[in-house]
């Protein structure tokens, strides 16, 4: 038999050097990563990809701590905990001698931690029932960045965990709290910030006449525009929160140290779709040039089939022949009918013959019959040809990334019919994590197929 050009064809693409191959056992087993961070776009397993690093990790003798700021409730309920808070929570059922505990990060929590330990009683409670500061830690712009890498400062300075994962929230903002530092910091040193404590810095007369000069000209006019009891909260808050500004930058600028620090390891998380390696290479770029120690790329949920022999043009040439009477043979003694000339009349429909009788004119199939084995058969064809179609856009997605970033070491994992939500499942993940087992074949990269 001759070979098919098509199968031909496409097996002469499959020729590109391999994609380098993350292996992710090794990074999770040496005692020098201390920190990993998983960020992506939303709606590509994050979440679960965090979760099951931890307890690989856990299970292969670590002391591990995940931190999720997502605040979608998926890793508590995949690891059997009731809910998540701002304090991690041991849990059961792992196997090994390590641990995995799991927290959720409480911005608002954290933020009062903050003030709690870098302020004396009295001052504290002055800003903790402040209604700007109440304000500010629910939800001024990169609060939550900036508390989260507060809490993860503050897991690492208690060097409880030999691990921590971290679980960014969805889309770019994943990577906000690169940036929370410096937007606090100008925040923090703002031209308003230091108009309304200028008056307690310079103390004294001085003082007094600047506040009677230049700040009832400021306050009048702010507070017409923010209304005198806002105007009012906001100049308090700031007057006892003075003396901690600097301990926010100072934290902050360690923090941000700590994430470039080799004992750090960032894992961008993508599905093989377009949009999600867009992001994940924004996700690449963004942290080589903010000098982060990016190990590698997961990518999630990656189709496969294990007749990858048989191409979606085959099977739907093998479908449209089955589901057409006048093509294939429907029965004995009608293999005269195909391709023969001499079986067709003047109006193109099949005409007597004795040792070839006419098939009878297909009818309708009752409703309830079942469907016969041909029909059947196309049906699972058309079936095989999506996926087919499916996997050779994954493929084309992925090499495009690959071609443009080939210092990425990348590590595939096959999409689960369902849903994980128990150990069970999350330790089905950490295993196809730790595989280095390609889902999708090398394929050329086609460049011009944006």
């Amino acid at each position: 038999m001759s070979p098919d050009p098509a199968h031909a064809q496409d097996t002469a693409r499959h020729r590109l050097s391999p994609t380098r191959v993350l292996d992710v056992d090794p990074l999770l087993d040496d005692p020098e990563t201390r920190i990993v961070v998983c960020c992506g776009s939303g709606g590509v397993g994050k979440t679960t990809t965090a979760a099951a690093l931890g307890l690989r990790a856990a299970e292969r003798g670590r002391k591990v701590v995940v931190l999720t700021i997502d605040p979608a409730r998926r890793l508590a309920q995949s690891m059997g905990i009731d809910s998540l808070d701002n304090v991690p929570r041991r849990v059961k059922g792992t196997e090994g001698a390590g641990e995995l505990h799991a927290m959720m990060l409480d911005m608002k929590r954290t933020f009062d931690e903050v003030v709690e330990a870098h302020a004396d009683p009295e001052r504290a409670a002055a800003i903790l029932a402040n209604p700007f500061y109440q304000s500010l830690s629910a939800g001024f712009a990169g609060t939550q960045e900036y508390m989260a890498m507060e809490k993860l400062g503050q897991l690492r300075a208690r060097d409880e965990w030999d691990l921590i994962v971290v679980d960014t929230p969805p889309s770019r903002s994943a990577l906000d709290f690169l940036d929370a530092p410096k937007r606090l910091g100008s925040f923090l040193d703002g031209r308003l910030i230091r108009l309304l404590t200028a008056p307690a810095k310079l103390g004294g007369r001085a003082g007094m006449k600047f506040l009677n000069v230049g700040m009832s000209m400021m306050t009048g006019t702010l507070g017409k525009l923010l209304g005198g009891q806002l105007l009012k909260d906001v100049q308090t808050f700031v007057a006892a929160m003075d003396t901690t500004f600097g301990g926010f930058r100072t934290r902050a600028d360690a923090t941000y140290k700590l994430l470039q620090a080799p004992g750090t390891a960032f894992l961008v998380v993508a599905a093989p779709e377009r949009d999600a390696l867009r992001e994940a290479a924004y996700f690449v770029q963004r942290l080589a040039a903010e000098d982060m120690p990016l190990v590698g790329l997961v990518l999630n949920r990656v189709h496969g089939s294990g007749a990858v022999r048989l191409s979606a043009e085959r099977a739907l040439t093998a479908a449209e022949n089955l589901e057409d009477p006048r093509i294939v043979d429907q029965g004995d003694g009608k293999a005269g009918l195909r391709n023969s000339p001499d079986t067709y009349d003047s109006s193109g429909s099949p005409a007597a013959s004795p040792a070839a009788p006419s098939a009878p004119a297909s009818e309708p199939r009752p409703p309830g019959a079942e469907p016969d084995v041909d029909q059947l058969t196309a049906s699972l064809l058309r079936l095989h040809a999506d996926r087919m179609q499916l996997l050779s856009r994954e493929q084309r997605t992925r090499d495009r990334f690959t071609a443009r970033h080939p210092e990425v070491a990348v590590v595939e994992v096959a999409a689960l019919p369902g849903d994980v939500h128990d150990l069970a499942g999350l330790r089905d993940i950490g295993d196809r994590l730790a595989a280095r087992r390609p889902e999708l074949p090398e394929t050329r990269a086609d460049a011009d197929d944006e």
